[in-house]
């Protein structure tokens, strides 16, 4: 499932490649691809805005199966018993089998959105409701005992019974809930656009808590929760558009500190090991090593553009994909960049969406306080290749998705 397991750790085992060799195989699809890859067996699985799910041979990107659903779906599946669970654009979660690709089921929630507001991110006519144009991500499901957990764009986090689709529970919150479900110890926590962060009972969906982070009700752009959280030893550690990473008791929900980062979102889902929380920034374009008990910055370095993705870490590697096309892979000590791979949509920078050095072209890219500014700037930043999907890593091999619409697997 996404992050590789319940607590979204992004820990990975065996190892990660220290350096970049060749391309093992390129799995072409028909549209842009947000959803990261899991992986069950030989086989791999993703979902496209082209609105199919993809199973793929990890050996030779050969597809499967694909099985079409009524939306684009940039949501990560999760692969339980035989079963892939993923959620599209069309409002509903898919139960399909993982041989064959069959519909088992599918569940309809109140329908999907994404995060809106009047005059977001500065945007005119002032009193016009915009939508975000950088809510890319849908939920992605997380399966327990038989249940399977999501959020969706009605504002609630969801419990279905994983053999049957039916509806067990749902949780309301305030706005679209499109972060994936963390689990660890019998409760869930997941962050809305709310600026909300809950805990709620897995059996029951009974709240046990919640953190109420920054608001903006001016121009809507430091708030809401998008980034996944991670769970361990008794911290619960998440981003937020506020520009803050939280460490927050699992127990109570008490924050433990909170690491700034100076008006810059923090959209990736943080990677925790070894006593370290490893995450990325959004406009100040930066890669963030943190102490995690305390919260004090140990490495900083330039990423050269936003960072979406979440990081993965496996042996002394951690890997995030960048908006700028290209993958980085940088020493889990040192920080040092070890490799990196920019695919060909990135090299060919159609539009020059990209200066000499692999940043965003501010001027030419975001031009004009219109509402149609931020959708025009998002597909020129979509056309070069942009990887905004966590990489999975198994048996040395490293695999992501990028907007050119490709999987890839790198070695």
């Amino acid at each position: 499932m996404f992050r590789g397991d319940p607590a979204h750790t992004g820990v990975y085992a065996g190892t990660a490649p220290r350096q970049f060799h060749r391309i093992k195989w390129k799995f072409t699809t028909g549209d842009r691809v947000f959803s990261s890859p899991v992986a069950s067996g030989k086989v791999l699985y993703f979902a496209g805005d082209d609105g199919n799910i993809y199973a793929v041979d990890t050996d030779n990107g050969r597809q499967i199966w694909k099985r079409a659903t009524g939306g684009p779906a940039p949501s990560t599946p999760a692969v339980e018993g035989g079963t892939v669970y993923v959620c599209s654009y069309d409002g509903r979660l898919y139960a399909l089998n993982a041989q064959s690709g069959a519909l088992k089921w599918k569940f309809a929630t109140g329908g999907e959105r994404r995060f809106e507001a009047k005059g977001i991110h500065g945007l005119q006519p002032r009193n016009q409701t915009i939508v975000d144009q950088f809510d890319v991500f849908l939920s992605s499901p997380v399966v327990i005992q038989g249940t399977v957990y999501f959020g969706s764009g009605d504002g609630n986090l969801y419990a279905v019974d994983a053999n049957s689709g039916e509806l067990r529970w749902k949780f309301q919150t305030g706005d679209v809930v499109h972060s994936s479900p963390a689990y660890a110890d019998g409760a869930l926590y997941f962050g809305s656009w709310d600026s909300r962060f809950y805990a709620v009972d897995a059996v029951t969906g009974k709240e046990k808590w919640r953190f109420q982070a920054g608001e903006d009700p001016l121009i809507h752009n430091q708030v809401g929760f998008q980034s996944s959280a991670a769970v361990i030893n008794g911290v619960v550690y998440v981003g937020c558009r506020d520009s803050n990473l939280y460490a927050l008791d699992v127990t109570t929900g008490k924050e433990k500190w909170r690491f700034n980062n100076e008006g810059s979102w923090v959209i990736t889902s943080p990677a925790v090991k070894d006593g370290k929380v490893f995450f990325a920034t959004s406009d100040s374009s930066l890669y963030r090593v943190v102490d995690a008990a305390t919260g004090k910055s140990l490495l900083r370095e330039d990423t050269k553009a936003y960072v979406f993705s979440s990081p993965a870490i496996a042996g002394d590697v951690v890997v995030y994909g960048v908006l700028n096309g290209t993958l980085q892979a940088r020493d889990v000590n040192t920080g040092a960049l070890l490799w990196e791979y920019q695919t060909e949509a990135s090299k060919a920078n159609k539009g020059w969406v990209l200066t000499s050095e692999r940043k965003f072209n501010g001027p030419l890219v975001f031009h004009s306080p219109w509402r149609e500014a931020a959708t025009v700037a998002v597909d020129r930043q979509f056309n070069i290749g942009a990887i905004f999907s966590s990489p999975l890593i198994i048996n040395g091999i490293v695999y992501f998705t990028s907007t050119d619409g490709c999987l890839y697997a790198l070695e």
